[in-house]
């Protein structure tokens, strides 16, 4: 499944592409839907690339289906991404824990400015594999992401702002 979700922000360009670069970010993401506090496993500056990998848990409710076939303590995946801080854009891609035959997904954001702020376009593909249900599952990750990233602009922007001048 192909996805592209905007996200819109106070802050410039610039400025996102910065904060997204940045590890203490992610320590400030907390309590948003669906996912644990990203846990930052490495940071690496070079010039104007930054690599970074970040540690995610699935903190949602889950239907008894699906806990069935899937155990919640496993749903766990490093995103590994590379920031180019001069073009505004990351290259993403999802390594799971577990379960990695059933899960792939991989992507883009582009950051742009407009004028009174910019956006983050985060395009990507997702595959899951579970025979029946894996459509719905895809439907239901994406899901989750578009409510996980329109909640994490607001963190975003005062991130930027407590780390402007």
């Amino acid at each position: 499944m192909d996805f592209m979700i905007d996200q819109v922000y106070a802050a410039g360009g610039d400025d996102v592409a910065r904060a997204y670069a940045s590890p203490e970010l992610y320590e400030r993401l907390v309590g948003l839907p669906k996912l644990s506090t990203p846990e930052v496993l490495d940071h690496r500056v070079d010039g104007t690339t930054v690599r970074l990998q970040l540690r995610y848990r699935f903190i949602g409710d889950l239907s008894p289906a699906v806990t069935a076939v899937v155990d919640r303590d496993k749903l766990t995946w490093v995103e590994h991404s590379e920031h180019d801080l001069a073009k505004r854009t990351v290259r993403y891609r999802l390594a799971p824990d577990h379960y990695a035959d059933r899960l792939e997904s991989s992507g883009t954001c582009v950051i742009t400015d407009r004028t009174n702020g910019s956006v983050r376009t985060v395009t990507g593909s997702l595959k899951v594999r579970a025979l029946i249900v894996g459509g719905a599952v895809e439907r239901a990750i994406v899901s989750g992401l578009k409510e996980y990233l329109a909640d994490e602009v607001a963190l975003v922007d005062r991130f930027v702002a407590d780390h402007a001048g």
